[in-house]
């Protein structure tokens, strides 16, 4: 295969290569182009944005195939919708679409938003909301190791609301198990509230108001009109023309070999010429490996992408290393997601929430449904509404894998009983995710030793992204605003 003469390795003067297209490498690719500094954005698919993905058809459905929402819960994440322009675009939930709801025994139950709420709702006992309580009272544990998140809740609040509250609330973040996921680096504001202030309640209302001390803005649950893929669209869109490359796989990367010397990245272009719609983007035809010079290197790539690259020397022999092999190991559970249309007199249940959770106790094949024309407008035609049934996870993984008419056999009893659905869905569409959310797991810190291990073995080198800065949209892209700090510096 033929290799492009390399550019001279003037490293003031090279471009900045960031590898890995979801919405971590392009807030990286944006910072970066907006402080002068050029990049070169490589993405291994036909498409940008990752798992952020909306569509909406003819009939006047919209349909989100990966994330629905996204928390603003942060000024870095309010201020970048702003230089974004996306002020305008932004849609806050719902009024409606306030309440959650739990299943227990077959039924359906808003969960308790407030002290009047927990003391009146049946979804704990009595001995459960005492329990609940006694955390307020709770003055420090001395955790010397990491703990599972099933037995810190535990110790907390008792298994009531573990099993009730806490597990069908892990399934809708995660589609993980509390039992295996980390309590240190899963829910970190967990781990510090215990470590501040003993008590969780008290700790997480400390850490409120210091929120709110520090300028941060109030916490609030958006989307944009045409959906979640506004984000990334837009930040694609701000990137100069031809600095973002399609189709694209990165096949070796090859370390500096002296002081101020290159990077050097090779790839080759995987997929014939295609048009793309925003102008910073290219797939070329040629398959052949292409190397070209960097000053430094952002990897915003999911585990199993990062666990394959390959570093050789500088002269190209056939050793290679694959220094963040062990990322491999992350476990990424399939998850698959049905939206679902209906006439709204198919429904009986007023449809007035965010969504509903289903706790692992209660044995169904639904983790939980999210009530998708309820939490914003014009997700469905006039006369009509839409769900997002979610299955799979750790939990049931064979289920996620099911064809389309078999989940829908499987789940579909399920939402009938809850939610009092009458006859079929009149819209169907099937999302299959085969490596969804990776799991942040007990021994989860080797992993992140991994990275930074080799963040310190290569120079300018810089990871980041939703196996180390968190799973959420917020955690992603402030992840990568971060990473192109971190690489100008």
């Amino acid at each position: 295969m033929a290799h492009s003469s390399p550019t001279p390795p003037s490293s003031s003067v090279l471009p900045i290569a960031v590898i890995g297209g979801g919405i971590t490498g392009l807030a990286a690719a944006w910072k970066l182009t907006q402080l002068g500094h050029r990049v070169r954005l490589f993405e291994a698919s036909p498409r940008l944005g990752g798992v952020i993905r909306s569509e909406r058809t003819p009939e006047g459905w919209l349909i989100e195939s990966g994330p629905n929402s996204f928390q603003e819960n942060s000024r870095e994440t309010a201020d970048l919708l702003t230089q974004l322009g996306l002020a305008s675009e932004i849609l806050p939930t719902s009024p409606a679409a306030k309440k959650r709801f739990l299943v227990r025994r077959s039924r359906l139950h808003a969960a308790p938003m407030s002290p009047p709420g927990l003391l009146t709702t049946p979804i704990f006992t009595p001995l459960g909301k005492l329990r609940l309580l006694r955390d307020l009272f709770t003055r420090s544990f001395d955790r010397e190791t990491d703990l599972s998140l099933a037995t810190v809740i535990r110790e907390h609040f008792g298994r009531e609301f573990l099993d009730y509250a806490f597990n069908p609330f892990v399934s809708g973040v995660y589609a993980g198990d509390p039992e295996k996921l980390s309590a240190r680096y899963s829910f970190p504001s967990l781990w510090v509230a215990e470590q501040t202030h003993g008590s969780l309640i008290r700790g997480l209302i400390a850490q409120s108001r210091d929120r709110r001390r520090r300028g941060h803005p109030k916490t609030r649950l958006l989307s944009f009109r045409d959906g979640l893929q506004t984000l990334p669209d837009t930040l694609a869109r701000s990137l100069p023309p031809g600095s973002t490359s399609l189709s694209t796989r990165v096949e070796t990367l090859t370390p500096p070999f002296a002081l101020g010397a290159p990077w050097r990245v090779t790839f080759r272009h995987i997929l014939p010429a295609s048009v793309s719609e925003f102008p910073s983007t290219s797939v070329a035809s040629s398959s052949d490996l292409v190397t070209e010079n960097f000053s430094a290197v952002i990897l915003a790539l999911p585990a199993h992408s990062l666990a394959k690259l390959v570093f050789t020397t500088n002269d190209h022999r056939a050793l290679t290393d694959r220094p963040l092999a062990s990322l491999a190991e992350v476990v990424h559970p399939p998850v698959s997601s049905l939206f679902l249309g209906f006439r709204r007199e198919q429904i009986a249940h007023p449809l007035d929430g965010f969504g509903a959770l289903v706790p692992a106790l209660e044995k169904r094949k639904l983790l939980g449904a999210l009530f998708s024309s309820s939490l914003f407008p014009n997700r469905a035609p006039e006369g009509h509404v839409a769900l997002t049934a979610l299955a799979g996870g750790t939990r049931q993984p064979e289920i996620a894998r099911l064809s389309t008419d078999r989940l829908l056999a499987e789940i579909l009893p399920d939402l009938r009983q809850l939610l009092g659905i009458t006859g079929d869905p009149i819209f169907l569409r099937h999302n299959f995710w085969p490596q969804a959310i990776p799991q942040y797991d007990l021994g989860h810190e080797r992993f992140l030793a991994a990275m930074e291990t080799c963040e310190h073995t290569y120079a300018r080198l810089y990871i980041g992204g939703q196996t180390r800065n968190g799973i959420s949209v917020p955690a992603c892209l402030e992840a990568g605003l971060a990473l192109a700090d971190r690489a100008i510096r």
